[in-house]
């Protein structure tokens, strides 16, 4: 029991520290504001999870967060946000698949989890986010982003129902198509198992 928790500890420190390394290796999308990026920061959470249980993934959602806090560039904010999402994202994911550990129950739980993260990603980002965001910058100008690429963007609210929720979505679908092709081939490894 003790080393599996010893075990467990490494390897979600070592998922956190790739998670956090694939942070830093965002990149622009088109057709999306430039300050909304594309990284692969979930995978590891969303493996580790998978392997361990919920919490565990949600604990690398939180630690590569935390490190990434050490060189932001949003103040913080960037990272609250995608600790909410990515939380929601692995967390339903985990709790899916912790029920019944089979490939059709990790594909479910991995959709589950990127419709969560997708659904939560509209109230987070409204109420949360860029309330905080508001404080650096004016609505106006945060419309100004999504404005470039789609003039007719009126509120807040539109531009994260039209550009957020489903870039959020595909970034769950992206991330948990990843894991569905590599996560039998290195879950022996993650838990001590002879492959």
């Amino acid at each position: 029991m003790k080393n599996s928790s010893i075990r467990k500890i490494s390897v979600t420190a070592i998922m956190a520290a790739f998670a956090t390394a694939l942070m830093f290796l965002e990149v622009s999308v088109p057709l999306m504001p430039s300050f909304i990026k594309l990284d692969f920061s979930d995978l590891p959470a969303l493996i580790t999870s998978f392997a361990f249980g919920p919490a565990w993934g949600v604990a690398v959602s939180l630690v590569k967060n935390l490190v990434k806090l050490l060189n932001t560039y949003t103040a913080g904010i960037g990272e609250l946000a995608n600790f909410i999402l990515s939380a929601a994202f692995v967390g339903v994911a985990g709790l899916v698949y912790r029920n019944k550990k089979t490939k059709k129950f990790a594909l479910i739980g991995a959709l589950i989890g990127a419709f969560a993260m997708a659904a939560i990603s509209f109230p987070s980002n409204y109420f949360v986010v860029y309330p905080i965001y508001e404080k650096l910058m004016s609505r106006e100008a945060i419309l100004g982003a999504y404005r470039l690429i789609y003039p007719k963007t009126q509120s807040l609210a539109q531009a994260l129902l039209i550009f957020n929720v489903p870039f959020t979505f595909l970034k769950g679908v992206i991330n948990s198509a990843i894991t569905f092709v590599i996560y039998k081939k290195i879950s022996p490894l993650l838990k001590g198992k002879s492959i």
